[in-house]
């Protein structure tokens, strides 16, 4: 799970730091956000933690349903709940199903969704490891085949112990992934596009 990788790092990280899924792309501007937070916010009273919401309109692909993560947020754009909706088809307005198409949910195309851009303290690894026997005791108990130790779990835990707050910044860029076999021309149309702009040279990793 996401918070298992996260743990992975624990003993090379010393300070602020963002964790995002490997197989997508977030675009500039959310690198940008997240790093501004992460430098100008400690942890205080309680722990400070960031998330970079998306649009859910600029996360949906033509060619399925996707997941997507809900967000909930107080007045002042902090995190209160993250509801996994995984079944999101494209449309207008974009819609949701839980019982396999036979009832639809509307949701606005502005809808904020997380799509695991996340930013921390060295807090949230210490809280983590914490958690971690628990987890295990359950997983190993009940299913340890399909156990996975969600990252959005242990941060609703800490919220809801009132330990910690997340403020959610918001990123207007275009998410691209490859969830269906079909996506991939779209992708790389897209990247070839942000290249030929002068967005990334040529030669990403040698520059």
């Amino acid at each position: 799970g996401t918070a298992h990788a996260a743990l992975a790092a624990r003993n090379v990280v010393d300070g602020p730091f963002a964790v995002i899924n490997a197989d997508d792309y977030y675009g500039p501007e959310a690198f940008r956000e997240i790093y501004g937070y992460l430098s100008a916010h400690a942890d205080g009273d309680v722990y400070e933690y960031v998330m970079v919401g998306y649009l859910l309109k600029n996360t949906v692909t033509e060619n399925g349903t996707v997941a997507r993560g809900v967000c909930e947020e107080t007045a002042d754009n902090f995190l209160t709940r993250v509801t996994e909706r995984t079944k999101i088809e494209k449309g207008e307005p974009p819609r949701y199903t839980e019982d396999d198409g036979q009832t639809w949910t509307e949701l606005s195309e502005d809808t904020i969704v997380s799509m695991n851009m996340w930013g921390f303290t060295r807090s949230f690894l210490d809280e983590a490891w914490a958690r971690f026997p628990a987890f295990l005791d359950k997983a190993l108990a009940e299913n340890p085949a399909k156990a996975e130790y969600f990252l959005p779990t242990v941060v609703s835990q800490l919220i809801d112990e009132g330990k910690a707050r997340v403020k959610v910044l918001r990123s207007e860029d275009k998410w691209y992934g490859v969830t269906y076999r079909e996506d991939k021309p779209t992708v790389v149309s897209a990247i070839a596009e942000k290249t030929a702009s002068g967005l990334y040279p040529d030669r990403l990793w040698e520059g």
